[in-house]
């Protein structure tokens, strides 16, 4: 049994509410679809408990922009967040996380973080006008993907293709607070779970760790949507 896990964000009570989860579902190794320490109240420490596990690891937006801040958005609170992760995770850390693959192919499936062209064009629950784009040169059976944080899974247009969006562990955008996950086992099953965590202590940390300038971020995870 595969764990899929994405856009952790260094929420660590997340991550480890899914760790039981999936461990308890029977989860032997896992498969991680980038994001994982940015805009969180844990960064180096979540990136530890990452490392304890059996894995195969992606390179998502959040470890591009940490590694490289002028490529990220020009917002002071990003920049802000990017300071702050670069300053706990130290520059060995921020490198490799920035030197990791695109993307991973496994057991008929292509994981990427937003799509197999970019890190930051995605899916979305419907189907958009450039979805055809954002599939060129696809061949696998079923695309995993991740970064808008909403978890859902539909046939891309033609149907040729399964879209798997797992949903983020540490701050889902769907209204529902519990961190998101998918489990896929040895038959090619995928199954999309929730686990309730104690989202609100997660909110409160971000203010007590990172401060006033994050509020963004905590409202986020306290009320699971990005327009807070």
């Amino acid at each position: 049994m595969l764990g899929i896990l994405y856009d952790i964000h260094g929420n660590l009570p997340a991550l480890e509410a899914v760790l039981a989860d999936a461990d308890e579902a029977g989860a032997g190794s896992y498969l991680l679809g980038g994001d994982y320490t940015l805009f969180g109240a844990w960064p180096a420490e979540t990136l530890r408990r990452l490392r304890r596990l059996d894995a195969g690891w992606i390179r998502g937006n959040g470890e591009r922009w940490t590694g490289s801040p002028a490529e990220a958005p020009m917002d002071q609170t990003v920049e802000r967040a990017i300071a702050v992760c670069r300053g706990r995770l130290g520059p060995d850390d921020v490198l490799t996380l920035s030197d990791l693959r695109e993307s991973r192919v496994l057991g008929g499936a292509r994981f990427v973080h937003a799509s197999p062209i970019s890190d930051v064009r995605s899916f979305m629950p419907e189907p958009a006008d450039d979805e055809a784009d954002l599939l060129a040169g696809v061949s696998e059976p079923r695309l995993v993907f991740g970064h808008t944080h909403l978890q859902f899974r539909r046939r891309a247009e033609g149907g040729s293709v399964e879209l798997v969006n797992p949903g983020s562990v540490g701050m889902p955008f769907d209204g529902d607070p519990r961190a998101a996950y998918a489990l896929l086992a040895e038959d090619g099953t995928l199954e999309l779970r929730r686990v309730e965590y104690d989202h609100e202590a997660s909110a409160a940390a971000v203010r007590e760790r990172l401060g006033d300038w994050a509020e963004l971020f905590a409202r986020r995870i306290e009320r699971a949507r990005a327009d807070v």
